[in-house]
């Protein structure tokens, strides 16, 4: 099996650090979102946590996607980058209790979860299409 260079992971990396820095946002330095009528059935903040998770673990995903490697490897990959990601989205959670203003929200923790999972899920599918190609 021939290594990935770390350069491939570059932008997870910095995107990692980019969530880092916002979830250790005290409160009142967070942008003041103007109310929509379906803020009730939605809340925006979910939907930036799923999206914030769901792009950390596709940046960390598509090096390993892309790579020379056996497919079962590669599937065990997309695996543990996922659970990571999400073991990731809990931490910050927990970290959250130390920022002023912030909490722990189980709900949060969930909508990460959810990002990641749509990542892997779409990496997943592509995968798939690739193999297809392949070997049609």
């Amino acid at each position: 099996m021939k290594r990935i260079s770390y350069k491939k992971f570059i932008p997870g990396i910095l995107w990692f650090i980019l969530v880092l820095f916002l979830i250790c946002l005290p409160k009142q330095e967070m942008p003041e979102i103007e109310p929509m009528w379906w803020f009730s059935i939605i809340r925006p903040d979910k939907i930036v946590h799923a999206a914030m998770f769901g792009m950390l673990n596709y940046l960390f995903i598509i090096p390993i996607f892309k790579a020379e490697m056996v497919e079962s490897t590669k599937l065990k990959y997309f695996i543990g980058i996922s659970l990571a990601a999400s073991v990731w989205g809990l931490s910050t959670e927990f970290i959250q209790l130390l920022v002023p203003g912030r909490s722990f929200e189980l709900w949060d923790w969930f909508a990460d979860s959810i990002g990641v999972s749509a990542a892997l899920i779409y990496v997943y599918w592509k995968f798939k299409q690739s193999r297809k190609k392949q070997h049609p």
